[in-house]
C-alpha cells in the first residue's frame, strides 16, 4: 500500500488513519492481533520508526493495546451513541458571525492526493481517483481553534488549487463556482484525541491536550456526496449543540 511522502499529512498519521479505518470497517475486529512492526513497515513502505509512532498514537487514543511479548491487539470498540441532529450544515464562518465573533482562516497548504478506498466508496470515485486536500487554520477573534482538513474530488473542484482561501468560507467559494453547498452529512463521528506535535504547534495548545476529532462525509443540497472533512478542534474553546 503506497503512502504519500511529502504530503501535508505526515506518514505516521497516514498509517494511523489507514489502521483506524480498517478497525472501523471491520478488517481488524476486537481482540485481533494486528501485523507486527516489521510487517506493517513492509505493507506501508515506511520505516519501523514511523510505524512505531503510529501504533503508539493509536494506543494512546484507545484503539490498540500492546501486550508484552505477544504483540499489539485491537481494543474493545469505543461506545458509539447515535444522536439525532438537524440535517442542515452550518459553516464555521456562519457559526462565528451568528455568535458575534470574527472568523479567520489561514491557508496552511493544499495538494493533490490519491483517494483511499473508503473515500472513493463514499464519493463514488473510481480506482486511481485523486482528491484536493485543503488544510487551513481556523481562528475566532484571532485565536486558533480548529485545524481544518477538507477533501474534494479533483474533478470538478480544480479551482480550489488556485483560489484565494484566506479568511473566507470554503463553502461559499465552492457554491460560487459550482452551485453546490454542503447541506447535510452521510456520516459524522466525533471523538476525543490527544494533540500530537503536528497538531499542538499550529493550534497553540500543549502536547497531549484533548482535542475533538470530527470526521464528516458531506452531502450537498440534493443529497449527493460532495466532500469529506477531518477537523481537529480545541476542546476547551468549542461546544457542540446537537
Amino acid at each position: 500500500m503506497k503512502l504519500q511522502d511529502g504530503s501535508l499529512t505526515p506518514l505516521y498519521q497516514q498509517v494511523m488513519d489507514h489502521i483506524r479505518d480498517d478497525i472501523h470497517r471491520g478488517t481488524y475486529a476486537e481482540g485481533d492481533r494486528i501485523p507486527s512492526e516489521a510487517e506493517l513497515s513492509e505493507i506501508y513502505g515506511v520505516s519501523r520508526i514511523t510505524v512505531r509512532r503510529a501504533v503508539k498514537e493509536l494506543s494512546d487514543d484507545g484503539y490498540l493495546t500492546k501486550r508484552q511479548g505477544k504483540g499489539t491487539f485491537v481494543s474493545r470498540p469505543k461506545l458509539m451513541r447515535k444522536l439525532h441532529q438537524d440535517s442542515s450544515t452550518q459553516s464555521f464562518t456562519d457559526t462565528c458571525r451568528e455568535a458575534g465573533r470574527k472568523p479567520g482562516a489561514r491557508l496552511l497548504g493544499r495538494e493533490l492526493t490519491e483517494a483511499w478506498t473508503e473515500e472513493r466508496e463514499f464519493l463514488g470515485l473510481g480506482e486511481g481517483a485523486r482528491l484536493i486536500h485543503v488544510r487551513r487554520l481556523r481562528t475566532v477573534d484571532g485565536i486558533p481553534i480548529m485545524l481544518e482538513n477538507n477533501f474534494f474530488p479533483a474533478e470538478g473542484f480544480g479551482f480550489l488549487l488556485d483560489e484565494d482561501l484566506e479568511d473566507v468560507s470554503i463553502f461559499d467559494v465552492v457554491e460560487r463556482h459550482t452551485g453546490r453547498r454542503p447541506n447535510g452529512d452521510d456520516a459524522c463521528t466525533l471523538e476525543i484525541v490527544r494533540a500530537t506535535s503536528e497538531l499542538s504547534a499550529p493550534l497553540g495548545v500543549p502536547l497531549g491536550e484533548p482535542l475533538f476529532y470530527e470526521h464528516i462525509d458531506f452531502t450537498d443540497q440534493d443529497g449527493a456526496p460532495m466532500m469529506i472533512g477531518k477537523q481537529y478542534i480545541v476542546g476547551s474553546l468549542y461546544v457542540f449543540n446537537i
